[in-house]
């Protein structure tokens, strides 16, 4: 029984998998790096993909993702520069900017496109998908949209974070709480030789995600080294624990809660059965989206 007058020590959650991003495109051929969603990583309970975008050649975005549908799914897509201008068949539309984000819930159905809004620069960003439970899957589309100064940010001796979503243990709440899957989505710059150190819930998976620099984490056995467009998968125990080495480093932490049930993929809809993917392709066709 543990003592809460002596509480046990922070335990830290292992890197107990490395995962590259591999190339790839989507949408009208937007070049990309896709580090869930691919045969490496086909998905980790609730996160269904993970795709990281970064080029200041023009030609590698300008085609950008034209219409296309989505069902039974959240979309996370989080800009670190550039612009992306979202419209849908519902009449809803924006922009969303460096430092900003917009939390989609497709639920039971939407067409949309996501068109760069600019000819030339930098567009660096990402995207995540996250599952719903079977019975939230058909709930009405709804977004959630915030530019840059309205997601919080936290100071640390050793670090800056940005909370897109959850709250954080110094008592940080994310612009996104969302309780069906409970997650944690965190961008942290970490200092040079600086760590981070963050209690994250037994129940949530959790990954790492390398933006820039080299960081080192717990290992099963020892210590492993994580770098740019490399995922770490987290183990059991408390807390993540990371350390930034040879100079600053930038990270996503995210954690989520596992929905444990079937997963049916077809292509930009995911459902618990083959039968459900197919009435979602003969909706869209019959525009029932």
């Amino acid at each position: 029984m543990n003592d809460p007058l002596n509480p046990s020590p922070a335990t830290p959650r292992p890197v107990i998998r490395v995962v590259h991003g591999q190339a790839a495109t989507d949408g009208a051929g937007v070049e990309l790096s896709r580090v869930i969603g691919q045969p490496e990583l086909n998905m980790l309970d609730p996160f269904l993909l993970l795709d990281a975008f970064a080029s200041e050649t023009p030609d590698d975005y300008l085609a950008g993702f034209p219409d296309h549908p989505h069902r039974g799914f959240e979309t996370v897509t989080y800009l670190l520069a550039g612009r992306m201008r979202h419209k849908d068949n519902a009449g809803h539309g924006g922009v969303i900017e460096a430092g900003g984000m917009q939390w989609m819930t497709a639920g039971r159905g939407i067409v949309h496109s996501e068109m760069p809004e600019q000819e030339n620069g930098l567009l660096k960003g990402f995207q995540l998908w996250i599952n719903l439970p079977a019975v939230r899957k058909m709930d009405p589309p709804a977004y959630q949209e915030h530019i840059a100064r309205e997601i919080p940010e936290e100071r640390r001796s050793e670090s800056q974070l940005r909370v897109l979503a959850g709250s954080t243990s110094r008592g940080s709440r994310g612009a996104i709480i969302q309780p069906l899957t409970d997650p944690l989505y965190l961008d942290v710059r970490i200092d040079a030789d600086g760590r981070f150190d963050e209690p994250l819930p037994a129940t949530h998976n959790a990954f790492v995600y390398v933006i820039e620099g080299v960081i080192h984490a717990p290992g099963e056995d020892a210590e492993v080294q994580l770098k740019q467009d490399e995922l770490g998968i987290l183990g059991q125990g408390s807390n993540a624990q990371l350390h930034a080495v040879g100079g600053t480093a930038r990270v996503l932490l995210i954690a989520g809660r596992p929905i444990g049930e079937p997963v049916a993929r077809g292509g930009p809809f995911v459902m618990n059965t083959q039968a459900e993917i197919d009435q979602a392709h003969r909706d869209y066709l019959e525009g029932r989206m």
